[in-house]
């Protein structure tokens, strides 16, 4: 059995499918009750509390260990979760890190990820840790300006980095739990192409068939919205990585090709399979 945390999300959602059409036996884990694929366990347990866990890793081999935006608060101690799967008899983690953890060491919220990638390593299970750039997905934001307004609003409108599908990165999770061949890798993964706010709302534009106004946001403007949902600490991060990104934050990774033998897919491919959300 296969244990998936952050089930029911951008990434969690497909990577659950994908593993119950390889034919796997799946435990969906989310912290609300959530609908999910037929013939999938689905388990509530927050991830803050790792004792709730316990239940869910029972007969588990291996865990995608995806860790929300609360457990890179300074309080948090998101690395027992590894002890607490070993000690359950996991024998295999997949764990969701991020690009920043090797461009941006010294980030508040990456030295956590980087203690989280340590203590992995550490662990005498077999591992691999997939390291994204920018979601492609971090677009549904503007869903709601889309469809009332027909506006989309973010700060440094004309910078771009070359944000990554999150079907990609649920399909190289999919091969790191399911593949020995992945076993000690790091993955950096990426889209295709650098890609600025501003063209990505050309993008739902020509996918809507209608016009989209761009709105660039201040940082300040841009923080405030983001601390709506993440810690502070990491909004600082992903704003510091937006406004100014190093060539290493910019290159096209090769890893997404070279565990899918095929490129990544582009942001207007995102945009298509997700258009109803900004009609």
């Amino acid at each position: 059995m296969i244990v998936v945390t952050g089930a029911t999300g951008n990434i969690g959602r497909p990577l659950t499918q994908a593993l119950a059409a390889a034919g796997e036996q799946v435990t969906a884990v989310s912290r609300r009750s959530a609908e999910v694929p037929q013939g999938v366990r689905h388990f509530s347990a927050d991830l803050a509390e790792p004792a709730g866990l316990v239940p869910a890793l029972e007969g588990a081999k291996a865990l995608f260990l995806l860790l929300s935006g609360d457990l890179h608060a300074p309080d948090a101690r998101p690395a027992d979760l590894i002890g607490l799967a070993a000690a359950q008899g996991v024998r295999r983690v997949v764990l969701l890190s991020s690009q920043g953890v090797s461009t941006r060491p010294d980030g508040p919220s990456r030295i956590a990820m980087r203690a989280v990638e340590d203590t992995l390593r550490a662990s005498g299970l077999d591992w691999a840790v997939v390291r994204p750039g920018g979601f492609a997905s971090n677009a549904f934001a503007w869903a709601e300006s889309v469809r009332t307004e027909a506006t989309v609003a973010a700060p440094f409108g004309d910078i771009g980095v070359p944000v990554v599908d999150p079907a990609d990165i649920a399909e190289v999770s999919a091969a790191c739990l399911l593949d020995d061949r992945h076993t000690g890798g790091i993955f950096e993964l990426t889209g295709p192409e650098v890609i600025t706010p501003r063209q990505q709302a050309g993008a739902i534009a020509a996918a809507l068939g209608s016009p989209i106004r761009f709105h660039e946001l201040t940082r300040a403007e841009a923080r405030a919205a983001m601390t709506r949902f993440v810690p502070a600490e990491l909004a600082d991060d992903t704003l510091d990585i937006l406004a100014d990104p190093t060539p290493a934050e910019r290159r096209i990774s090769p890893d997404v090709e070279r565990v899918l033998g095929r490129a990544p897919r582009p942001f207007a491919d995102w945009v298509d399979r997700n258009i109803a959300a900004f009609r």
